[in-house]
């Protein structure tokens, strides 16, 4: 009897054991939640309502007492990027999140095993380094895109500024999406007979001389969506010794400095990358087979800068009639 009820709780410890060794293995904290590293490039609000669509839609999914989200930000960092996504692969979390593209490249880089959903990514083959891209990245990384039509945006140009001659494309030369946007739009302006010059910063302490230089030399900018520059917004407006009207990529940079954006709602982007996860979590989707999201184009919006525009002399009226809409 004595060895019997020995062997009993021999076998109940090593269950017990397997048990906690299994549920740790696959990034499952103590109390069995799914665990999800957050990693966030910079702060601004674009990337913020992205963050917050993605935590609503895998709480929606999964239930608030079934998940834990470890929240981190790069502070605009790529270093603190590659800290951020070494330390969830230590941790073992069940999927990784990674807002923006310098976050999507440091998870990638990280790991091969742990599912990496990126969100406000542009163009997935371009961050990634990917030849011949289908849309689908084929290994642990899937996610959504923020591109906006360019051709739409390179449109609205001479639509809302139709005397300009000189175009200057501003953006962030460490940003690969953007310089993506960039020649695209680039393109779309020379094509339509238009004088087009590159004004590149290289971060946040030179955006101010680079706008100002910017500006003078220019009857409109085009600025994409680009970190950096959601991040300096306002300091970009308040740096122009000469204001000149700008064309934006998305609706945070239009709300500090720009009169109108063809752009992307990031709380919804965010929350359909939410729902990806909820997918391979729970129903077991694999990753590899899942295409990269985008916006359709029926949910675009036409937004202007009210008080911008008023400044400008820009005639809101006419916006309205075209569609657009005030930002809140």
């Amino acid at each position: 009897m004595k060895i019997k009820k020995i062997l009993t709780i021999s076998l109940s410890l090593v269950l017990a054991l397997s048990t906690l060794v299994l549920g740790t293995a696959c990034g499952e904290s103590d109390d069995g939640k799914y665990v999800i590293g957050i990693s966030q490039l910079i702060a601004h609000d674009a990337l913020d309502a992205a963050t917050k669509g993605f935590k609503d839609a895998v709480i929606s999914g999964l239930g608030e007492e079934n998940v834990e989200f470890i929240e981190q930000n790069a502070d605009g960092s790529t270093d603190a990027c590659a800290t951020i996504a070494n330390t969830f692969v230590q941790k073992k979390v069940d999927l990784i999140m990674a807002n923006a593209t310098p976050a999507l490249l440091a998870a990638y880089s990280a790991t091969e095993q742990i599912p990496i959903l990126g969100t406000s990514i542009t163009e997935y083959g371009v961050a990634l380094g990917l030849k011949d891209f289908n849309g689908t990245v084929g290994s642990n990384v899937s996610g959504t895109s923020d591109l906006a039509p360019l051709d739409q945006q390179a449109q609205m140009i001479t639509d809302l500024v139709p005397d300009a001659k000189k175009v200057g494309l501003l953006y962030c030369s460490g940003e690969a999406n953007s310089v993506y946007q960039v020649q695209e739009v680039e393109k779309e302006l020379k094509a339509k007979g238009l004088e087009v010059a590159r004004y590149t910063f290289s971060d946040s302490n030179d955006v101010a001389t680079v706008a100002d230089n910017a500006a003078k030399s220019s009857d409109v900018l085009y600025i994409p969506t680009d970190n950096t520059a959601a991040a300096c917004a306002e300091t970009i407006y308040g740096a122009m010794t000469e204001k000149k009207p700008i064309i934006a990529g998305e609706v945070g940079i239009c709300s500090g400095c720009g009169i109108a954006t063809l752009s992307i709602d990031y709380y919804d982007l965010g929350y359909a990358t939410g729902e990806m996860a909820v997918k391979i979590l729970k129903d077991g989707e694999d990753i590899s087979k899942m295409a990269i999201e985008y916006t359709p184009e029926d949910k675009l919006a036409k937004k202007y800068n009210k008080t911008i525009c008023q400044e400008l002399g820009i005639d809101i009226t006419a916006l309205e009639a075209a569609g657009y809409t005030a930002i809140d």
